[in-house]
């Protein structure tokens, strides 16, 4: 155990300042501590794992801590986001529009609903939505805009009447 804690030791001094820079060159300062810490972590849990030319490792490490972060960065920001909008909004108008969409997408069929769900829920490109219900592009589109169609229809009609959704499906 004595000589890991001593070759760890050794690659901490001996890469510390370099992971830091890395980190300060991608990010600046204010993350780099944080970024550098959690790498080292890493680096002790995983240290079997190590080779023995750890500082392209560590780095790839520390790239990777740093996306983490960047991207838990960006979800909160997201978060705060939404609930500005919500606070800032009539919460009861945003209650009434979504169970509007709610019923009207439960009138679609499953198949509609899951094109829907992918391009608009889940964010997805056509081409990528293609591949996940094994179709070609041109197909999607079409299934695409059957569905669209299908949702406006529902949520035209007298008992779900959303007139500003309609407009943004247009």
């Amino acid at each position: 155990m004595t000589s890991d804690r001593e070759r760890f030791t050794t690659i901490y001094d001996e890469c510390r300042q370099r992971v830091w820079a890395y980190v300060v060159s991608r990010a600046g300062r204010q993350v780099a501590d944080e970024v550098v810490s959690e790498t080292f972590a890493i680096a002790w849990r995983k240290f079997d794992q190590m080779p023995r030319n750890a500082l392209p490792w560590l780095l790839g490490v520390a790239r990777n801590v740093l996306r983490d972060t960047i991207r838990a960065e960006a979800r909160r920001e997201g978060i705060q986001r939404e609930m500005r909008a919500w606070i800032t909004a009539d919460v009861a108008d945003h209650v009434a529009e979504r169970l509007g969409v709610l019923k009207a997408m439960a009138r679609l069929s499953q198949d509609e609903r899951e094109i829907l769900i992918l391009v608009a829920w889940q964010g997805l490109s056509p081409k990528d939505a293609a591949k996940v219900l094994g179709c070609s592009v041109p197909a999607f589109r079409v299934r695409l805009h059957r569905a669209r169609k299908r949702l406006r229809t529902e949520l035209e009609s007298p008992l779900l009447s959303q007139p500003r959704l309609v407009e943004e499906l247009s």
